[in-house]
């Protein structure tokens, strides 16, 4: 068992945007194809997994992010446990799922950290370090992508109006913040 540890230990507070990690969240990993996958995992999950790309849905207590036609990334909207990271809904996908051959269930939490940006110039700071349009993203709410951010996988949800989720990788989380803080510094 991992116990875990915030990447982060402060929070960023500019006068047009403001940063900090979302933390802990469980995060679930999806693969699979089978028309019998899809079925299993909404009547466990009780939703429907977004199948159109770059496209989320959202219920009271959980968001699926569509990742690729196969692959989705279950992330919890409430706060959990820090002293464990043993999830009843994971446990559950992973024996209707893994243990089933419909596809794969992989707990991914300890593996990305969430920040959470908001702000009226938030874009620009996406915009000074990522090639990606964000013209369309920032008019739907609920619109998802993977995409380099200084050089650094990520993946962004537009969770509401100049409020979005970045999910990266531990290893770079904290070269990314630095990098979020001294260009919102330059705004």
């Amino acid at each position: 068992m991992l116990n875990y540890n915030p990447v982060v230990k402060s929070e960023i507070n500019q006068e047009s945007v403001s940063v900090k990690e979302i933390s802990p969240v469980m995060k679930i990993n999806l693969r699979g194809k089978k028309r019998e996958f899809l079925t299993n995992v909404g009547k466990n999950l009780n939703m429907i997994l977004p199948t159109e790309s770059n496209t989320s849905t959202t219920s009271d207590k959980l968001t699926s992010i569509w990742l690729s036609p196969d692959e989705w990334m279950i992330v919890s909207n409430e706060l959990v446990n820090k002293d464990t990271n043993k999830y009843e809904l994971y446990e559950m996908l992973f024996n209707s799922i893994s243990k089933t051959n419909l596809g794969a269930v992989i707990d991914v939490t300890d593996q990305f950290v969430q920040l959470e940006l908001k702000g009226k110039n938030i874009y620009e700071i996406f915009s000074a370090g990522c090639p990606f349009n964000f013209d369309e993203f920032k008019e739907k709410k609920g619109s998802t992508t993977q995409t380099v951010l200084n050089h650094i996988d990520v993946i962004l949800h537009h969770k509401e109006e100049n409020v979005v989720n970045l999910f990266v990788r531990r290893s770079f989380a904290q070269h990314l913040w630095d990098w979020i803080e001294d260009s919102s510094s330059r705004l």
